[in-house]
């Protein structure tokens, strides 16, 4: 945009060179533990939500106290760490191809989303590993697991593009990616018309566990 305005888009380019050097991608967020890309930050794994019930004080009319509530509970301090959920999060660097073709990691995150118990359904990719302690679990009384769990599909657009292009570079997966963009595409496109022709709708986002609509609609 810089360029077709004529104005100087120097630190645009100096920030895209930044957020596509591989080996800085690579250092600052791959977890070999997680064997993915994940954030890294102040994070702790030990949470829990936990239900707390006023006492009434002495000749207090216990009516009058406010209803029980579901706080979250920190157990253990935060620290610098990786986050480890294993997610769209962590395939955004292949989603958003800015990994290489020819990337030692890349193989990896194919196994990752053909895994069934992570993150591959019958109706597209998942939007958290099933086999992550934070699956389909709230994050606070009031904030459902929207993104813990559900199959949304503006992010399976991006994996289906992102297999498509892949599929068509040089590199040592190439054969395999063709294979994966036409299943999860026929995945994709077959649960959306079933649902639609059932409905009536596009959805906002799609059960991973039945495939059904759920959230806003029509979500066009």
């Amino acid at each position: 945009i810089s360029q077709l305005l004529g104005e100087d888009g120097g630190h645009y380019l100096h920030d895209n060179r930044i957020l596509t050097d591989n080996a800085l991608l690579h250092q600052q967020h791959w977890s070999e533990r997680l064997g993915a890309y994940a954030d890294y930050g102040n994070h702790t794994h030990n949470t829990a939500l936990e239900w707390v019930r006023p006492r009434a004080a002495p000749g207090q009319d216990p009516r009058s106290l406010p209803p029980p509530q579901l706080i979250r509970v920190v157990r253990k301090p935060p620290r610098l760490q990786y986050v480890g959920a294993l997610g769209y999060v962590s395939f955004f660097p292949f989603f958003l191809q800015v990994l290489n073709p020819s990337s030692p990691h890349l193989g990896r995150l194919l196994d990752h989303i053909r895994d069934s118990d992570k993150v591959w359904t019958p109706y597209g990719i998942r939007s958290l590993s099933k086999s992550s302690s934070l699956y389909l679990q709230r994050n606070t009384e009031h904030d459902a697991p929207y993104w813990r769990g559900p199959v949304w599909i503006n992010m399976n657009y991006l994996a289906v593009r992102a297999l498509y292009l892949y599929s068509h570079m040089e590199g040592p997966h190439r054969d395999r990616l063709a294979s994966l963009y036409r299943e999860l595409r026929q995945n994709l496109l077959a649960n959306l018309y079933r649902q639609y022709k059932d409905t009536g709708f596009l959805w906002e986002q799609y059960n991973d566990q039945t495939g059904k609509g759920q959230g806003c609609f029509p979500f066009t």
